[in-house]
């Protein structure tokens, strides 16, 4: 199941990865700095991420979450549908 995921992965972003490079972790990282991804082999989650022009990177992951992120503070969503959320001062989860 790993690998078919893994396989998956890299089929659909392999045009959206056409400028980046693995590293040794199996993180991608990009020369634009705005597109990464990778695969976590002791989870087996892979995860993408985008960041806009407004600053703001948006990551998910294979098993539905999200996050929205930037400068440190940011907001996830999980799968279950439960939010967290992080700023300068506080955090926290409903």
């Amino acid at each position: 199941m790993k690998m078919l995921v893994m396989l998956a992965c890299m089929l659909l972003a392999s045009g959206a990865f056409a400028e980046c490079a693995t590293n040794a972790r199996g993180v991608a990282a990009c020369g634009n700095g705005q597109t990464a991804g990778g695969y976590n082999a002791n989870t087996g989650n892979a995860w993408k991420a985008q960041k806009n022009q407004a600053g703001v990177t948006t990551t998910q992951t294979s098993r539905g979450g999200e996050a929205k992120t930037k400068n440190g503070n940011g907001v996830y969503k999980s799968p279950s549908g439960k939010t967290c959320y992080r700023t300068a001062n506080s955090r926290g989860c409903n």
